[in-house]
C-alpha cells in the first residue's frame, strides 16, 4: 500500500466553525496503539475532524489510516513538524511519541494530549533513571494525559502531569485486528496440531515484560496432564531465539507462531487465554479473551485487575506454580469454563464503545480549544 498522503474528505463544518485539524503520533507499530489510533481516527474523521496520523509506514500498511478518511505521513522528523504546522491539536500515543511530538512542536503554542503508555515497576540503573527523566518532562509539557487504567493516571500525576484523566480506550475492531466470525475453529485447532488435546494460547510481543518465562515454566508443569495442553505463543520480539532453546531444550508443548493477523480467530478456537505479563494496562488481548467468552487467567497486575474484575482467574506475578494449577483446575473443569465465559461477554458489555471512547477524547480538545479562545 502506498505511503503517500491522500487528500482530506470534506468534513462538514460544525457551528460554523472550521473543522478542527488534529495530528496523531505514533513512534511504533505496535497493535494496540495502532488499533487504538485507527479507531480514533475513523471516529473523529466521521465527526468532521481533519486527522493526520503520523506512524511507521509499515503501520499505515497494516491499518490503513488513510482508509479511515485521514491523511497519512511517515514519522520522519521533517514530516511530523510539517503535519504539526497546522495542528489545533497534537495527540502522542505513549511517551516516546510525545518526545517526538515536543520536538516538532518547539517554539508553536499547540495543545499536546498525551496517552499515557508508562507503567510497571521501574527500570534500575541508569536507563531507568533517563526514563523517568523523560516520563516527567512529557508529563509536564502535556496539557492533558490520557490513561487507559487507573494506575496509569496515577503514574502521570507522580511524574507531575497538571491534568491527568482516565479514558478507557474500546476493544477496536477493523484492519489490523482479524474478526474472529466465520472461523473454523476445528480447522484452526487442526493447523496447530491441537486436535484431541486442549489448546492454550498467549498473545503479544516476546519481550520480557511478557511473562513469557512464567508461562515455559508453567508449560512444563502441563506435561503430566493427560492430554497434555498445547501452548502457542502469537507473537514475536527479540526473546524468540531465548525461548525456542528452552522449549526445544525441556521439550515443551509450546509452539511460537511468530506475529499472526489471524491471532484474534486462533483465540476464538482456544480453551483458555493466558496473560503471564508482569505489568499491562488495558491489555487488548485480555480485552478478546473476554469478549470472545474465552477462559483467562491473568496477572495481578497494572489495570488488570481493573479490567477484568470478576470475568478471569487472577493469579500473583511470577508465580508460575499458580498460574500452572489455575489453568490445570480450568481444563478440567466445563462448568466453571462455561461460568467465566459467560461472565467475560458481560464484562464486556460494560466497556466503552468506540463511539463513547471517541467522544471523550473529542471532548477534551473541543475543551483544549475553549481555553484558547
Amino acid at each position: 500500500m502506498s505511503s503517500s498522503p491522500v487528500p482530506f474528505p470534506a468534513p462538514a463544518q460544525p457551528y460554523g466553525r472550521p473543522p478542527l485539524r488534529t495530528v496523531q503520533v505514533l513512534a511504533g507499530a505496535g497493535a494496540d496503539s495502532s488499533a487504538h489510533v485507527r479507531s480514533l481516527a475513523t471516529g473523529l474523521a466521521a465527526r468532521g475532524v481533519r486527522v493526520t496520523v503520523c506512524a511507521p509506514v509499515e503501520a499505515e500498511g497494516e491499518y490503513d489510516f488513510a482508509g479511515a478518511g485521514a491523511q497519512f505521513a511517515p514519522d520522519a522528523v521533517s514530516a511530523l513538524r510539517a503535519a504539526c504546522a497546522g495542528a489545533d491539536v497534537v495527540h502522542a500515543h505513549g511517551v516516546r511519541a510525545a518526545v517526538r511530538a515536543l520536538l516538532a512542536l518547539r517554539g508553536r503554542r499547540v495543545p499536546l494530549v498525551v496517552t499515557w503508555q508508562g507503567g510497571g515497576p521501574a527500570a534500575a540503573g541508569p536507563s531507568g533513571r533517563l526514563g523517568r527523566l523523560v516520563e516527567r518532562q512529557v508529563a509536564r509539557a502535556a496539557a492533558v494525559v490520557l490513561g487507559a487504567s487507573s494506575d496509569q493516571v496515577d503514574q502521570a500525576r507522580a511524574r507531575g502531569a497538571r491534568d491527568a484523566r482516565l479514558a478507557r480506550p474500546a476493544a477496536p475492531t477493523g484492519p489490523g485486528v482479524a474478526p474472529a466470525l466465520g472461523a473454523d475453529p476445528g480447522k484452526v485447532r487442526a493447523e496447530l496440531g491441537a486436535v484431541g488435546r486442549p489448546l492454550v494460547i498467549a498473545i503479544g510481543s516476546l519481550v520480557p515484560h511478557r511473562g513469557y518465562s512464567v508461562l515455559l515454566d508453567a508449560a512444563r508443569a502441563w506435561r503430566g496432564l493427560e492430554p497434555v495442553p498445547l501452548v502457542v505463543i502469537a507473537g514475536e520480539g527479540p526473546q524468540r531465539a531465548e525461548l525456542s532453546r528452552r522449549i526445544e531444550a525441556e521439550g515443551l508443548p509450546v509452539r511460537l507462531l511468530g506475529r499472526r493477523r489471524d491471532a484474534v480467530q486462533l483465540l476464538a478456537a482456544a480453551d483458555a487465554a493466558v496473560l503471564p505479563s508482569r505489568w499491562e494496562a488495558r491489555s487488548l488481548p485480555a480485552q478478546e479473551a473476554l469478549r470472545l467468552g474465552v477462559p483467562l487467567v491473568a496477572t495481578a497486575v497494572g489495570g488488570v485487575p481493573e479490567l477484568v474484575g470478576d470475568a478471569g482467574v487472577l493469579v500473583p506475578c511470577g508465580d508460575s506454580a499458580a498460574l500452572a494449577t489455575a489453568v490445570s483446575r480450568l481444563l478440567a473443569d466445563p462448568d466453571r469454563c462455561r461460568d467465566l465465559a459467560a461472565a467475560g461477554r458481560a464484562q464486556a458489555a460494560t466497556w466503552p464503545s468506540e463511539d463513547d471512547a471517541v467522544a471523550q477524547v473529542l471532548s477534551v480538545y473541543d475543551e483544549l480549544m475553549d481555553r484558547r479562545r
